[in-house]
């Protein structure tokens, strides 16, 4: 028996085969065939790879939600991209390299100045590059792809592209053990979203070696066994019925209600991205929408989208939900997620730039058009409103002045909206905590959002895996700011809920309702379990 310890990437234990992922490097001894000639070659596989990727986003959206989709979104923008077709056709044209040369020397020049950018939500794109680039060297070479397992195995491999991991039969794919990789890198999200346990950093315990052999992995600590002994084995399966039979419980929950033994009644709504998503919150007795991004309908274009587009999306949950609210939040994009079409430039820092309602506030027709989009999605459904990245009394009047102004567009045009639509801030930086009683007179509601709040209290970039430790939604500085917005909530009134990842952390659930928060809204995959949570508390 060999026990190796790495990082824990994802929850959950399981005993299988190991199975050695081996990826296929493409080789090609093709000899250059003219310029015109490569560079059609190139673009005939740069559209094939392009729409290979938008369909695993259709494939990664149903099974895993819209979210963690966009990496595929990202990737075909990519190939896309026009500094990128310009330096395959620069090693084409003047150095008469074949298109396979061509393009695998652009994605190593891309993924490098993203890499050494010293952003670390750029940095993580380099690998976005390689993947994509990868994926149209394979297909000018003949489209060779690494065998697959024959049955359920845990995946050991020296690491993984997003798209190998979503490629894969969900059926079969047990669990992740690789050598290198990260907690934070693109794979490991999959694995937390696709539910499977994940171990990262395991070094050589992760090779070609463990190939074929019977292995425990555990997500939970961070350990591999390779050939346990009977004890092990045991132990690894007793956990696992634990958590199976805990799983399966949790239906026994749907149609009860969110109320603790002393009585208290909490709402536990779900988040989404997409229909898909909505379907998912009824599908898990979500009893709302907490927080529906907006996000997806614009890095999906290439193009604005029209009003009608926005209104047909927000109407459909809108309908879906049948009554249960939902919470839409307006645009948070910002130079480190946007499309080309949006023209945002560079910026140092893009978590502290011009996004969010800076930017919309900075372009009026873009937000008149989702505003009026959302307050006719109000007529029906029980929609609310929430504007992301307040920092100061100043964002929340210009956006009501904004709202304002196209409520009355749409009464002049006859169109019906909810009159009585709330109208809610997202509590995401120090200083919308800090000033919160300032801004709950402006409002109707209060929502946490404890993902970038943690980021900016704590000075550490979610992404960046060199100050992980720093990251702690848990730290006191931040439950502080919580408690802040709390106290500033319940003495104007409003109700105040939480949609960041804290939300549905069960060590934490207590804490908050004391505090006084009234909502909290997770994946959907997690509504019945903050339920049973819930149930327990006084």
């Amino acid at each position: 028996m060999e026990k190796t310890y790495g990082t824990a990437a994802s929850p959950g234990i399981v005993r299988a085969r190991a199975f050695f992922y081996e990826r296929v490097v493409p080789v090609s001894g093709r000899p250059f065939s003219g310029a015109e000639a490569e560079l059609a070659r190139f673009l005939a596989a740069r559209d094939e790879a392009v729409g290979q990727l938008l369909g695993l986003r259709d494939k990664a959206s149903v099974e895993i939600g819209e979210e963690e989709a966009a990496i595929f979104e990202i990737g075909a923008m990519m190939l896309q991209d026009e500094d990128y077709a310009a330096c395959v056709e620069e090693a084409v044209r003047d150095r008469s390299l074949a298109a396979e040369r061509a393009v695998a020397e652009a994605s190593e020049s891309f993924s490098a100045q993203l890499a050494a950018s010293g952003d670390a939500y750029l940095s993580a794109r380099a690998a976005d590059v390689k993947d994509a680039s990868a994926r149209v060297v394979g297909i000018l070479c003949g489209g060779r792809t690494a065998p697959e397992p024959d049955g359920p195995v845990v995946l050991v491999a020296d690491d993984l592209l997003p798209s190998e991991t979503v490629s894969m039969d969900r059926s079969l794919l047990l669990g992740i053990a690789t050598s290198g990789g990260s907690p934070n890198a693109h794979t490991a999200i999959l694995a937390r979203s696709m539910g499977i346990p994940a171990v990262v950093c395991l070094g050589p315990a992760a090779g070609r070696s463990a190939h074929g052999r019977d292995v425990v992995l555990d997500g939970d600590n961070g350990v591999l066994v390779l050939d346990p002994d009977a004890a092990e084995a045991g132990a690894a399966d007793s956990r696992a019925a634990e958590a199976a039979a805990r799983k399966a419980s949790l239906q026994s929950l749907r149609g009860l209600e969110n109320r603790t033994r002393g009585g208290r009644l909490v709402d536990v709504f779900a988040n989404a991205g997409s229909q898909a998503d909505v379907e998912a919150a009824l599908a898990n007795d979500a009893g709302g929408i907490g927080l529906l991004r907006s996000e997806f309908l614009y890095l999906e274009k290439d193009r604005y989208p029209t009003e009608e587009e926005l209104f047909s999306s927000y109407r459909a949950a809108a309908e879906s939900m049948a009554g249960r609210k939902v919470v839409i939040r307006t645009l948070d994009v910002g130079a480190d997620k946007s499309a080309p079409y949006l023209g945002l430039a560079a910026e140092e820092n893009p978590a502290l730039g011009l996004r969010a309602v800076r930017l919309c506030l900075s372009r009026p027709a873009l937000f008149n058009t989702q505003l009026r989009a959302i307050l006719r999605a109000s007529a029906y459904g029980t929609v609310a409103i929430m504007f992301p990245m307040i920092a100061t009394v100043r964002d929340v009047e210009e956006c009501l002045r904004a709202l304002d102004g196209a409520r009355a567009e749409l009464q002049a045009e006859g169109v019906s909206f909810d009159p009585c639509l709330e109208t809610g801030i997202m509590i995401e930086t120090p200083a919308a905590a800090l000033v919160a009683a300032d801004l709950a007179s402006l409002v109707d509601f209060f929502s946490v959002g404890t993902n970038d709040l943690a980021q900016y209290t704590l000075a550490a970039d979610r992404q960046n895996a060199a100050v992980r430790s720093y990251y702690d939604q848990g730290h006191p500085a931040v439950m502080r700011l919580i408690g802040m917005a709390a106290r500033a909530a319940k003495d104007a009134g409003l109700w105040i809920g939480v949609c960041g990842e804290l939300a549905a952390d069960a060590s934490r659930t207590a804490e908050l309702l004391a505090m006084g928060v009234d909502e909290l809204s997770v994946s959907p995959s997690s509504v019945l379990a903050l339920r049973a949570r819930i149930r327990e508390l006084d």
